[in-house]
């Protein structure tokens, strides 16, 4: 216990009281900062504008229903895809990444062989869908595949837009 408290001593007294060069500094710090606070910025008077719109919906509130069944007898004579058809793989595919590699045929059934992006190879007939647009593939030959894609016209409506893709050339036949 002595030797802590002589420990201790011994380090308390390596401390001295001359403090100068704190205050010199403390001075400099003073004498080089501002006093000064900027003003506060001016405020502009409000100016209040009445709201003229009480007529119109609110975007705030739901539509009235009457409304909607305007908008569903406006879409009921359109052209539109069948949203309840399960995809098929090649649907999440747009069509500049399929490429047309080969056919085959079968008892006077021709199939497409058609190259994704992802370098999976699929078999493809009349009736299959692919593309991003729900192309639905009308005639195969043994040198393109057309098909037709329901495109939206921004009306709410869809246009049927006929494509044709060409079989890939290989580099050996130029």
């Amino acid at each position: 216990m002595r030797t802590i408290v002589l420990f201790v001593l011994v380090l308390l007294s390596a401390c001295f009281d001359d403090t100068s060069d704190l205050t010199v500094h403390m001075e400099q710090v003073k004498a080089t900062t501002t006093t000064q606070i900027d003003p506060m910025p001016e405020v502009h008077p409000f100016n209040h504008y009445d709201y003229s719109a009480f007529d119109l919906r609110s975007p705030f509130s739901l539509p009235k229903p009457e409304a909607i069944q305007q908008k569903i007898q406006q879409m009921s004579g359109c052209l539109s895809p069948d949203p309840r058809r399960r995809k098929q793989p090649l649907e999440k595919f747009a069509l500049g990444d399929l490429t047309m590699r080969g056919t085959l045929g079968d008892d006077g059934v021709l199939w497409a062989l058609v190259e994704a992006s992802d370098f999976t190879l699929h078999r493809v007939a009349t009736g299959s869908y692919l593309g991003l647009f729900n192309g639905r593939i009308t005639e195969v030959s043994s040198k393109s595949v057309k098909l037709v894609e329901l495109t939206p016209d921004g009306a709410g409506c869809w246009v049927e837009r006929e494509t044709v893709i060409r079989i890939a050339q290989s580099v050996s036949e130029g």
